[in-house]
Parts: structure tokens; C-alpha cells; sequence
């Protein structure tokens, strides 16, 4: 069956997708950087869902998207000396596009990231944040498209990808950066680059110093 499409516009629509959310639905919504498909964390069936929309590689694991730094604690487990250059990152870089990894949570289940780890971001984007916040905070959240594929920056391009595949699309307009969050491994010492993205590797060593950056 097609996706569901919701304009942003519409005075009910975070409630709608929030609904589709907590039923155990898949939702693709717009942040900052590109379109996301979601699913709560906690419900495994719709996670799930998700590996299999996306034909995701069960070994890859799902970020999660915070509605404010605040929920952090409540997913990952900052070491003790990382927790400086953790707070100028967050104070930098949140809201925004960089995804930090970090040991995982007892609460975050081995469905969303099968290893030690959690990567973590909040979007600079009020919609997504809102829409996080309407289902308590912490979404799972990877790119709303076939794996391997292009991201998407708009409702276009994940309806080509995933329209009868996934139950809502929130209709927000293009994303504004169009390309994805840059990932930055603070479980390294120095952290270490994931991915090159939306946040440059010299505006993070501006902000922390000296960053592993692979070849």
C-alpha cells in the first residue's frame, strides 16, 4: 500500500506521524541534513520493518535522534574522559549535523545496534525535533532510503525509494543541507572520523583539537 503524505503545514500533522510512530508504523520526516525514516527504538517488530524496507544489512546498526541533548544519559554512557570535548561538541555542533558514537545504554536493545556502541544526533530542524519529542524524546532514525542508495532531500525521492514500502511520509519541504551528518567516534582516543559530511573535520578540530582522520 502507498505511503501516507502529511504536509508539515497541517496543524495535526506531528500528532498524525507521532500516532503512526507509537502503532509501530514507519515514517519518513525531513531534518536538517536529509530526509530520515523512523521507528521507535523500543518497538522491535517496527524496527524490524525497518532492516527490511530499507533491505538494511543486519549488521549495520540504526542511529538515534534526540529531541535535546538532555537525553543523551538516557541512551549512550560519555567516558568520563571524553565528557570536556563531549560538552564542546554538543555546545557546537547541537543542533545540528554531527553523530556522535558512544558506548550504548542498557536500555538501547540489541535490535537498534548489536555491538557495544550508539550513535547519537540532534537535528536543527524544529519539525524533526518536535516530532521526537511528541514520542519521548529519542527516535531511531536512519536514512529514508533502499541501502546503498542515494539520500534523499525531498518527499519525491523517498516515495521512489520507499512509497510502498514505509506508512507516512511528513511532507517538510527539501532538506536544507542535503547531504548526511558527518560521524564522529568518540570511544577513540583521539575520536576518531567515521564519515565526512554536513560538519567539516577542521570546524571539529577547531573545536576539540587533534581528531584521528583515516585515510
Amino acid at each position: 500500500m502507498k505511503a501516507q503524505v502529511i504536509h508539515a503545514a497541517n496543524k495535526n500533522a506531528v500528532q498524525r506521524a507521532s500516532e503512526v510512530l507509537k502503532s509501530g508504523g514507519l515514517v519518513a520526516f525531513p531534518t536538517d541534513t536529509v530526509y530520515g525514516l523512523a521507528v521507535l527504538p523500543w518497538r522491535a517488530d517496527a524496527v524490524a520493518r525497518l532492516y527490511e524496507a530499507k533491505q538494511r544489512p543486519a549488521r549495520k546498526p540504526i542511529p538515534l535522534l534526540l529531541s535535546g541533548p538532555g537525553y543523551l544519559d538516557r541512551v549512550a554512557r560519555v567516558p568520563a574522559k571524553c565528557e570536556p570535548q563531549v560538552q564542546r561538541l554538543a555546545a557546537r555542533f547541537w543542533p545540528g549535523g554531527l553523530t556522535l558514537v558512544f558506548p550504548k545504554s542498557e536500555l538501547v536493545p540489541d535490535s537498534i545496534s548489536q555491538g557495544p556502541t550508539v550513535a547519537v544526533r540532534v537535528p536543527d530542524l524544529v519539525l524533526a525535533r518536535d516530532l521526537i519529542d511528541a514520542v519521548g524524546g529519542v527516535l531511531a532514525v536512519t536514512s529514508a532510503n533502499l541501502s546503498g542508495q542515494p539520500s534523499p532531500i525531498n518527499v519525491r525521492e523517498v516515495e521512489a525509494q520507499l512509497g510502498d514500502r514505509i506508512d507516512l511520509i511528513l511532507d517538510g519541504g527539501p532538506s536544507r543541507v542535503g547531504i548526511p551528518s558527518t560521524i564522529l567516534d568518540c570511544t577513540a582516543s583521539p575520536p576518531r572520523l567515521l564519515r565526512h559530511g554536513a560538519i567539516s573535520a577542521q570546524a571539529l578540530q577547531a573545536a576539540i583539537g587533534a581528531i584521528q582522520i583515516p585515510n
